[in-house]
């Protein structure tokens, strides 16, 4: 039972790991010498537990609490620097800005003033927000298109952002490459109408990213005026359906502020660290939440049928599905990700120079947890993984795929070692 305990302990609260079956054996290259030895079956639970890093709360809250943290430092990161970003970056012009996707129809919302349009004044947690006012009349096959095209629509917006902090800089786009470039990070949230829309901190950087500081043109007011510019231009052309020519656009309400610190604003205007966790809170985030629809993908479209979800969320995903039945849309994968209505972009994305990434965060916090473990072992000057020590181990390794999660005694245990979420986040 301790051992069973232990191995649960290092899943970290995780409640559906990945079971492996296979072994791992080290040796010393040089005698032949077998250093370790481990084989599957002989841990207390019969296989390798392994996290399964899932980013979705509605999977697994554990593993998206830890996805939400390194996507805070991510985003903290290239605001203020560290974490291999230099701290110049709190000096760059920065804004945080949000777009959002066109009108599909009237739907059901909580405007500042006044009513909704059909008369009500719903409260923050009715069921009606986000749905049509007339389902029938309610484009749902423009909106699930869109969310299909989101991410080039992005992409192009990049392209054109470019051009025009260019042209307000009076340079040409090479000229422009040689003395600025811009950064971001952004995060696709779902609107409860279930419209992607994108959360982005964009950084106007010098011509090495973070590390070289921008022009004296380079500000704030420049890199808004060029968005909002470039964001109107921004069109990306859709498919053709019976005798309708799809094109799709960002839509009217965009959103740019900029990022003031507290040093330089006392902290009156909007901060790095509001930023940074308004992005982390929607990285771990899906339709699921925003309108009630799936977090899995659907095999069958009967399966439906004994889903309990919401009555917009249905309609999405059939229309999703009916589309991915045409060989001219097969490229959008529509059935694949009919779940998500439509939108089979990454949640979250950053430019290269933005700043640290994940891969690194997780392969820090590995190193931690290896040295920790290596102290509790009693050795107490453990060697760090790219040190030359261990390097001249051989390791022979053979691991496949046996299940997920747990059984139910492991559950009832590792609910011992479960991290308050609630409390963390307070």
């Amino acid at each position: 039972m301790p051992e069973l305990v232990r191995q649960l302990r290092g899943l970290g609260g995780c409640t559906t790991p990945i079971r492996l079956d296979g072994h791992r054996t080290d040796i010393h290259p040089a005698t032949g010498e077998i250093l370790r030895h481990l084989n599957a079956t002989d841990l207390p639970a019969g296989h390798l537990l392994v996290r399964c890093n899932n980013r979705r709360a509605t999977r697994c809250p554990t593993c998206a609490e830890t996805y939400r943290r390194d996507t805070y430092q991510l985003i903290t990161a290239g605001l203020r620097g560290g974490k291999g970003t230099p701290e110049q970056v709190a000096t760059h012009p920065r804004v945080f800005a949000t777009f959002t996707a066109p009108s599909f129809g009237p739907v059901h919302n909580r405007p500042t003033n006044g009513r909704c349009r059909c008369g009500t004044q719903h409260p923050d947690d009715t069921l009606e927000l986000g749905t049509p006012l007339d389902p029938d009349r309610y484009d749902y096959e423009a909106a699930v298109l869109w969310n299909a095209h989101a991410s080039k629509i992005w992409a192009r917006f990049s392209i054109y952002l470019r051009r025009e902090v260019a042209k307000r800089a009076g340079l040409t786009r090479t000229a422009f490459a040689d003395c600025a470039r811009i950064s971001f990070a952004k995060v696709a949230e779902y609107q409860k109408r279930g419209a992607i829309h994108f959360h982005a901190v964009i950084r106007l950087d010098g011509p090495e990213g973070g590390d070289t500081p921008p022009p004296a043109w380079a500000t704030p007011e420049l890199l808004a005026d060029a968005i909002r510019a470039a964001a109107t231009a921004t069109e990306v052309p859709g498919p053709v359906i019976g005798e309708r020519v799809h094109s799709f656009a960002f839509g009217r309400q965009l959103d740019i502020r900029p990022i003031r610190s507290a040093d330089f604003d006392g902290g009156t205007e909007l901060t790095e660290r509001a930023v940074a966790a308004y992005i982390a809170k929607y990285a771990t985030k899906g339709a699921e939440i925003a309108t009630g629809t799936l977090d899995r993908p659907l095999k069958f479209l009967a399966e439906l049928a004994r889903m309990t979800i919401s009555e917009h969320a249905r309609r999405m995903i059939r229309t999703a599905w009916t589309l991915g039945a045409r060989k001219d849309l097969e490229d959008l994968r529509l059935r694949a990700w009919a779940h998500m209505l439509g939108f089979r972009g990454h949640f979250s994305t950053k430019t290269r120079r933005y700043s640290t990434t994940l891969g690194a965060l997780r392969t820090a916090r590995a190193e931690w947890r290896r040295l920790q473990a290596a102290i509790a072992h009693g050795d107490q000057t453990p060697v760090p993984a790219d040190s030359e020590g261990d390097k001249t181990t051989l390791v022979l390794a053979h691991w496949t795929f046996a299940g997920t999660g747990l059984s139910r005694g492991e559950e009832w245990l590792a609910a011992a070692f479960t991290p308050d979420m609630e409390g963390a986040a307070a």
